[in-house]
């Protein structure tokens, strides 16, 4: 039986991983600030798959905290298989009204602890030849809106380039960039979305299957929706001054609750 470390695992499309998984049988390692929120999602998988559960509550915009989960995925003796790299951060104010602080802690948790995180369970998994790594982007990515959409191009950067460099190695990497998903973040971000037409909203379950999906047929990047699949390949060729004017009347759509 195989076994999966997910971080952000206790909302949002961590918990819809974490849901997936146990359903197909996998052991799970779950990561996330609020242990009891830990504890009330091991109950569950647990009652209800009959897996076993770790829990590790860690603030991963703490380095001490990054590196217990990086050392648990480098454990040669409990073996990771699919590392689902998936924490997240809200953001609800421009880069210059808002905290520098909260700017810096998201870097963190979006990119730094990616990057320690990945780095930790590629050598793992490459020494025993098999493994998969997905790391949770976003289509924000692919447009100018700001410093989240910004990290979130770093992340589908950063894993094309581990994949190419895992190529032949039996392991595999793969950057998940949904478009807007039916989750808490937003709610917590303190973020208004009412004005986004329903047609583009993601469900959770529906997408992770299909990303598991492309991770089994070795896609790297892996974006969930015909819709956004368009809207993707619109924005590698739309000239960059009117992507950056469009992005910008958009960025409307995440504006601060009142």
């Amino acid at each position: 039986m195989s076994t999966a470390l997910v971080t952000g695992a206790t909302a949002g499309i961590g918990h819809a991983f974490c849901r997936e998984l146990a359903e197909r049988g996998h052991d799970l390692v779950i990561v996330a600030r609020n242990r009891a929120r830990l504890e009330n999602v091991s109950d569950e998988l647990r009652a209800k798959h009959s897996i076993k559960v770790q829990i590790l509550a860690a603030d991963l915009s703490k380095r001490p905290a990054l590196q217990r989960v990086a050392k648990r995925l480098a454990d040669p003796d409990r073996p990771i298989d699919l590392l689902v790299n998936n924490a997240g951060f809200g953001m609800s104010k421009s880069f210059l009204k808002g905290d520098l602080a909260d700017e810096e802690a998201m870097l963190d948790v979006l990119c730094r602890a990616v990057l320690v995180l990945s780095h930790a369970g590629a050598l793992s998994m490459r020494d025993r030849g098999r493994g998969a790594i997905i790391n949770v982007s976003s289509i924000a990515g692919f447009v100018p809106m700001g410093t989240y959409s910004a990290a979130k191009a770093w992340v589908t950067s950063f894993t094309e380039t581990l994949a190419h460099e895992l190529a032949g190695s039996g392991v595999t990497a793969t950057a998940l960039c949904p478009g807007f998903t039916h989750t808490e973040m937003h709610e917590r971000a303190n973020l208004d979305m009412s004005r986004l037409p329903n047609a583009m909203w993601l469900e959770a379950d529906r997408l992770v299957r299909d990303a598991l999906e492309d991770v089994r047929a070795g896609k790297v990047i892996s974006i969930p929706g015909a819709k956004y699949k368009v809207f993707a390949g619109l924005a590698q060729v739309t000239p960059r001054p009117l992507l950056r004017a469009v992005s910008g009347r958009a960025g409307s759509v995440r504006r601060h609750k009142s």
